[in-house]
């Protein structure tokens, strides 16, 4: 790759499902891996899929190429954020922060020369959705708020806080997904053995026959001085400033990080906001099955419509 080029070629991922990766430099030289799907020409309306504070774009796995294959086809990216997933990891841990990961979502946009897009921000990604949306209004369509909002609830922050960084190494993917359903059943209490397995593969990989998280473990001292029981300063500011787009709300029911008092105030500021209430799962429910990947599709084409229309 020339470290001069913010952009290095695309390598296939996958033919199966049309996945390619790229790498884009950051703002300060670190390369940024990039998931893409679907192809790229006139009038193609691209979707921007952004993980959680430790998740990567294997989250997006089932939802991105559903959304790229489908009818109309579109164009799907997953980006993984610094020192998660294949980007590279930062040598300064407090770099893992909201404002250089805003500026290097900036960069993969120009980079990659998405237009007006749908964001799909999980978590952490929604919060950089909003910040976006405040930073530069216009690169936003519409966005998939998936299980995060305005507020934060405690409870949830100071669950995220007690794990992140802090689970033991296992000795192999069965014992991982063991050691997940031991943490999280409680808000995901009717996923199948199947599924506890296919999460532990998205939270480790293998490093030289060791399984090691698939973040960098330092992430968890950016959160380390966060007090239990504190709210964070809310971001009602972010988030009216989606109030010119579409926005669909994706809760969990059982979810500690965003409360049903959030979501009916979220609906009081933007009254046309549509809601998926996903049952028995928590934070953050899975983005698959036929019918929430037809409601997100369907959002996703009336984003574009709007879009259509006003240019």
């Amino acid at each position: 790759m020339n470290n001069n080029s913010p952009r290095s070629a695309s390598k296939p991922v996958s033919a199966q499902c049309d996945a390619r990766s790229t790498f884009v430099l950051a703002p300060d030289g670190l390369r940024l891996h990039v998931r893409e799907y679907g192809g790229v020409g006139p009038g193609t309306f691209a979707l921007v899929c952004l993980p959680g504070l430790t998740r990567t774009t294997a989250d997006f796995d089932i939802v991105a190429p559903a959304l790229a294959n489908g009818s109309p086809r579109r164009r799907v990216i997953a980006l993984d954020s610094r020192g998660r997933g294949k980007s590279e990891y930062d040598s300064n841990p407090q770099h893992y922060n909201l404002t250089v990961e805003l500026a290097d979502l900036a960069a993969v946009l120009s980079a990659l020369q998405i237009g007006p897009a749908v964001f799909l921000g999980s978590s952490r990604g929604g919060i950089l959705t909003m910040l976006l949306a405040v930073a530069q209004p216009a690169a936003i369509a519409g966005a998939v708020l998936h299980d995060i909002g305005p507020v934060i609830e405690p409870e949830g922050l100071a669950r995220i806080k007690s794990y992140v960084g802090r689970l033991p190494q296992p000795a192999s993917l069965i014992e991982a997904a063991n050691m997940l359903r031991q943490v999280f059943e409680r808000q995901f209490p009717r996923l199948t053995s199947q599924q506890w397995l296919a999460a532990a593969a998205r939270a480790w990989k293998d490093d030289n026959g060791v399984l090691v998280p698939t973040y960098d473990v330092r992430l968890a001292s950016t959160i380390v001085e966060f007090d239990n029981g504190r709210m964070l300063p809310p971001l009602w500011h972010e988030f009216d400033a989606l109030a010119r787009v579409p926005i669909l709300m994706i809760r969990g029911a059982n979810s500690d990080v965003v409360s049903v008092a959030t979501v009916k105030a979220m609906r009081e500021r933007h009254p046309a906001l549509d809601y998926i209430e996903v049952p028995d799962q928590g934070h953050v429910p899975l983005l698959e099955g036929a019918e929430l990947l037809q409601r997100i599709a369907a959002f996703v084409a009336k984003c574009g419509q709007i879009t259509a229309v006003r240019r």
